[in-house]
């Protein structure tokens, strides 16, 4: 991805699911079990209330979020930022539009999981996400060790 592309957000489908997973593929380590499959993604996307959101560097998908809201409350499922596109903007401007789309969408609550340690806990703490609940030793890392599952809120 070339240092001067322009990123545009857009809406994603079904379609967009092998760029998408290239992006997790690379973004998640896969120590810690947190990226998602190709199935689970193409079956949670037709739900009502689902959304994708994809990100462009160029022609390149950069990063996506994939998102839901249920009677008044958005949670973002799924954040990620290929490698070659971090630190360039490209997350806090999807975890902007995630927040913009759920206001839209009638959200007055925010909620999503981390795990603890994860470097994108400053993204979201600094976008107004509190500590509302903790999974005890939920994620399992390298050499059997555990790490727990942050929930984050806030108001939308």
């Amino acid at each position: 991805m070339s240092a001067t592309s322009v990123l545009s957000l857009a809406e994603g489908s079904v379609r967009d699911l092998d760029s998408v997973m290239q992006v997790m593929h690379d973004s998640f380590d896969p120590a810690y079990g947190e990226a998602w499959t190709g199935p689970q993604c193409a079956g949670l996307l037709p739900m009502p209330g689902v959304w994708l959101s994809l990100a462009r560097l160029g022609p390149s998908v950069a990063g996506f979020a994939l998102a839901r809201i249920v009677a008044g409350e958005a949670e973002l499922l799924l954040l990620a930022v290929a490698g070659g596109a971090q630190r360039r903007g490209v997350g806090t401007s999807l975890l902007k539009h995630f927040i913009d789309l759920a206001k839209g969408r009638g959200a007055s609550r925010l909620h999503l999981e981390v795990r603890d340690g994860n470097p994108a806990l400053s993204l979201y703490r600094s976008a107004g996400f509190e500590e509302v609940g903790r999974r005890r030793n939920y994620y399992h890392g390298e050499g059997g060790r555990l790490y727990d599952a942050l929930t984050l809120a806030r108001r939308a």
